[in-house]
């Protein structure tokens, strides 16, 4: 069935309580119960693994750089490191320039919120109201931004059904000539899906035909116990117009306390994006972004970092099996399940947080309803394999026992 403009969420979807952050909507519903046993909480996808050992001597070399105000664009040696990081870590179709498509980021999630609000400047006038396309779940600072810049949210399902990716053969002319932006996920949270080449290059001949803006979101793409995912860049095209993508050492090098990452992809569009932020958005601190040049030229933490959580998805794959649909992730640390036969996503954390002392978030608050009513996380419930395997495997038993 196609996307159309009548498929977009119901007033419901606008609600205050629908667009509430869904951490503090799970803290309220597990409030009138005590856990029966020590708390472990997989609901928070805050790395636990250790931080890297090279980054208090870095910042300890660059303290008194605390002392200047930080430009917005971000440090030569910041820009050049990432740009090489890139260049190595995958095909792109050519090197990024440091100078005119990179730019330093407070942490990935205040440049995707301003992103949006520089697509609906960039983009400019759209075939009727400028419209965001958004995955469904998804992260909240997508739909925040869409808000912000007073376009409409159009939520697109991401289901078992469609392999947990936007179909893009769903959306309409209409819808798509409209679109200011679509924001795109992979590995996606919270099913873990990554997209393939042929997905990022007919994503790419959509947004080159209709002239939107394609917003990565590849947070979670150092993260993987498979094939290592690809990066939409690499089918941006030698000019990488249209497309900018999204990166962050939060879950790459354990680092969600640093507020770290970049942008990088469309020089035009980053053009803007700097303006705006150049006056509205968070300075990265200067020994911070050093930091980041040493973790940029690092893999060893990397790699140990992919160890550990392949450690914990083996553990999964022993435990839970083929039970609640589980299935290995493509990518990032999260885990989908499906427990709508055990009474939906509300009444299993519930059941899991006041009998198993295990917090997770139920599905259906990281997503939006349909058009017809249905919520496509409701009825799952996520869990960060974040914590310690011996932790992550007593959490996992656990809920074996009482969900079964």
């Amino acid at each position: 069935m196609a996307i159309t403009a009548s498929s977009r969420a119901p007033q419901a979807a606008g609600s205050p309580q629908s667009e509430r952050s869904p951490f503090l909507r799970t803290t309220e519903l597990l409030a009138p119960y005590q856990p029966a046993k020590p708390l472990i909480t997989l609901s928070l996808g805050e790395p636990q693994h250790p931080v890297p050992g090279f980054v208090g001597p870095v910042l300890a070399r660059h303290i008194a750089d605390f002392g200047r105000y930080p430009i917005a664009k971000g440090i030569e040696p910041f820009r050049r490191g990432a740009a090489n990081w890139l260049a190595t870590r995958f095909d792109l179709p050519r090197a990024i320039d440091p100078e005119t498509e990179l730019l330093v980021l407070n942490g990935s999630r205040e440049g995707l919120f301003f992103a949006a609000l520089t697509a609906a400047r960039h983009v400019g006038e759209r075939n009727g109201r400028p419209a965001i396309l958004i995955p469904n779940p998804f992260y909240p600072a997508y739909a925040a931004g869409a808000r912000a810049a007073g376009c409409e949210a159009i939520f697109l399902p991401t289901t078992l059904a469609n392999g947990f990716l936007p179909d893009l053969d769903a959306l309409d002319d209409a819808t798509l000539a409209r679109t200011v932006a679509i924001f795109i996920a992979s590995p996606a949270n919270p099913q873990g899906a990554v997209a393939s080449k042929p997905y990022f290059s007919r994503l790419k001949q959509l947004a080159d035909r209709f002239g939107f803006m394609i917003l990565s979101d590849e947070c979670y793409s150092e993260i993987y116990t498979r094939e290592a995912p690809g990066s939409m860049l690499e089918c941006a095209g030698p000019d990488f117009s249209n497309v900018v993508a999204f990166q962050s050492l939060s879950k790459r090098s354990n680092l969600p306390g640093m507020r770290v990452g970049f942008a990088a992809g469309d020089a035009k569009f980053l053009g803007l994006f700097h303006e705006l932020r150049n006056v509205a958005a968070p300075q990265v601190p200067v020994p911070l972004q050093h930091v980041a040049v040493a973790a940029y030229a690092d893999e060893a933490h990397v790699e140990e970092n992919r160890r550990l959580y392949r450690i914990k998805f083996d553990l999964a794959d022993q435990i839970l099996g083929s039970r609640y649909g589980y299935q290995r992730p493509a990518g990032g640390f999260c885990v989908w399940l499906d427990v709508s036969e055990r009474g939906g996503d509300e009444a299993a954390a519930i059941k899991l947080y006041r009998d198993a002392g295990v917090r997770v978030i139920p599905g259906s608050y990281l997503a939006r309803p349909q058009a017809d009513g249905s919520n496509p996380g409701a009825g799952y419930i996520r869990l960060a394999l974040v914590a310690d395997s011996e932790t992550t495997a007593e959490a996992l038993h656990r809920l074996v026992e009482i969900l079964d």
